[in-house]
């Protein structure tokens, strides 16, 4: 299990991520677009979104850092874009989690399975932080 952080931006990811990895001497680990997502039946994906960032993830100082951009439908407020993201392999306890942190809080995606995983979800909690769930199940 592990917490660590998630910037989101509005649409200029690639350029942070390339900055992140110079100051810190890494390369990304993966570098995912939306474009590359398979659609959803009925889903369309705007055009301005396909080269956007959907999943980056730098290595800074044994640290996993990962990065994204907001959907251009709902964009962010530089200061709020940073996240705290739990990474589990015990889908129990990430789902206990989120469900404690949803009760005084505000669900923003459901824990549901993804392509990427058996549960994914966000909440922002009472105080106004966002949580992101992850299952590690070996998917990504």
């Amino acid at each position: 299990m592990s917490v660590n952080v998630y910037m989101i931006f509005n649409g200029n990811c690639e350029e942070a991520v390339a900055y992140y990895a110079k100051v810190f001497g890494t390369e990304p680990d993966g570098l995912s677009r939306f474009g590359d997502m398979a659609s959803e039946h009925g889903q369309d994906m705007p055009e301005e979104m396909k080269s956007r960032i959907m999943h980056a993830n730098l290595d800074i100082h044994g640290s996993a850092v990962m990065f994204s951009d907001a959907m251009s439908d709902a964009p962010i407020t530089i200061g709020q874009n940073i996240n705290v993201t739990v990474i589990s392999n015990d889908l129990n306890k990430i789902t206990e989690e989120f469900k404690l942190l949803a009760q005084d809080g505000k669900v923003q995606m459901e824990l549901q399975e993804t392509f990427w995983s058996l549960g994914y979800g966000i909440v922002e909690d009472k105080y106004g932080v966002v949580w992101m769930f992850n299952h590690d199940d070996g998917r990504q």
